[in-house]
């Protein structure tokens, strides 16, 4: 429950005290409230509109303390006066979702805001948005913790200093930043999608959170093919969630019922696809990377079983990605698919040469793609250390569970 509420709270919380650091500080605060009160009174019947209460009130304490805010004190306390009870409170997420005033879409451009760097952005957002620990944030970036530690603390006290106005940005300025804000999105709904650590696979919350900001930042700005693109791509890779683990064990894409794809999402995500391709055309622009990934989920989703995918075109769609938005992850996904379209040694070599490079040394998924192309090349013993060592590098319980399945069906 906290984890799907405490970004609802903060965001909530800036727009009233107007720092993210004291809004953090009063989410807790009502958390420690909630752990001390609800094993005693029991949970409440809505326990965000509790929590988010709770916390107006210690906010209204606080700020009564500063004589230079004893208006807005005035105004605070009218407030909660006038909304008294639980059923004051919406629930979460039941605002409209094109509303431009949505505290958590202001939020996500506050924590992008041009005053901090790029990596602060996204640390920042992820940690107050996603819910995540510093040491998942640092996982997601795949650098070191006490290094995103910092880039939090330095990023709030810059909010502070500069006194970031909590709003979203408009005109030109709201272009600039979108791409910042469109990157923030992905990387929630991929922690949601698959979770850096912990027992499960999935969190199903952060999911939400996103595919919900990246249908609201669509209605904001329609005619920005990046913006129809990232939808697309989280429509389409939403849809698979149900089929995505069976009996609370992770199932991989080959091996999925694709009877169980959201058939509702996927049409959405090609909707939005088909409007992402239209603004691109509308510009003369090629697609860019959240389309080119948008066609790569549309490839799998087009194919009624796995053995129909069309991995050529798929391997296609990713030598263009890393032609616009070159990474080592993305080449690793390349490898990927000409390992299936053009056979597992075609695809061993390509990684291979990544893992002699070095960048994605401590990625636990570059020995499991080796693991998978070894074993199918017949290579047992070396798929088994492979799969072993891809265990010992995943933060995930579910994960590990399913890699060292594949190191015990290799003969470990």
């Amino acid at each position: 429950m906290w984890r799907i509420e405490s970004p609802r709270l903060i965001a909530g919380l800036t727009r009233l005290v107007l720092d993210i650091g004291v809004a953090e500080e009063l989410a807790q605060d009502a958390l420690v409230a909630a752990l001390e009160q609800w094993p005693r009174d029991g949970v409440p019947r809505n326990p965000g509109a509790w929590l988010m209460t709770t916390a107006k009130r210690r906010g209204i304490d606080l700020i009564r303390r500063n004589e230079t805010l004893a208006r807005k004190v005035a105004l605070l306390g009218h407030e909660l006066e006038t909304a008294q009870g639980a059923a004051a409170f919406e629930e979460p997420g039941s605002g409209p979702e094109g509303d431009i005033e949505d505290d958590l879409l202001r939020l996500v451009f506050v924590a992008c805001h041009p005053v901090l760097s790029r990596e602060a952005r996204l640390a920042l957002t992820l940690r107050l948005l996603g819910g995540l620990t510093t040491d998942e944030v640092a996982r997601a970036f795949l650098v070191a913790e006490p290094t995103v530690a910092q880039r939090i603390v330095r990023a709030k006290r810059t909010l502070a200093k500069e006194k970031v106005p909590f709003e979203v940005p408009q005109g030109d300025e709201l272009a600039g930043r979108l791409a910042s804000v469109l990157e923030v999105v992905y990387l929630i709904f991929n922690e949601g999608y698959s979770a850096t650590a912990g027992d499960d696979w999935m969190r199903p919350g952060l999911c939400e959170d996103a595919l919900r900001l990246a249908r609201v930042l669509q209605g904001l700005m329609p005619a920005e093919p990046e913006v129809h693109g990232l939808a697309a791509l989280l429509e389409v890779q939403a849809s698979r969630s149900a089929a995505r683990t069976k009996d609370g064990v992770p199932v991989t894409l080959l091996e999925q019922d694709r009877r169980r794809w959201d058939q509702l999402l996927i049409r959405r995500g090609f909707a939005a696809l088909a409007r992402a391709d239209a603004a691109a055309r509308a510009r003369g622009a090629a697609p860019g990377p959240y389309a080119l990934q948008a066609a790569i989920a549309a490839c799998h989703a087009q194919a009624v079983r796995a053995a129909d995918t069309d991995w050529a075109r798929i391997a296609g769609l990713y030598r263009a990605l890393a032609a616009t938005a070159p990474s080592p992850v993305v080449e690793l996904n390349r490898a990927v698919a000409v390992g299936m379209a053009e056979g597992p040694a075609a695809g061993l070599a390509l990684v291979d040469a990544l893992a002699a490079g070095g960048a994605l040394e401590g990625y636990h998924l570059l020995p499991s793609v080796r693991g998978d192309l070894l074993a199918r090349l017949g290579r047992t013993a070396e798929a088994r250390e492979e799969f072993v060592r891809a265990a010992g590098l995943t933060r995930n319980g579910a994960e590990r569970a399913l890699l060292l399945g594949r190191a015990a069906a290799s003969g470990g």
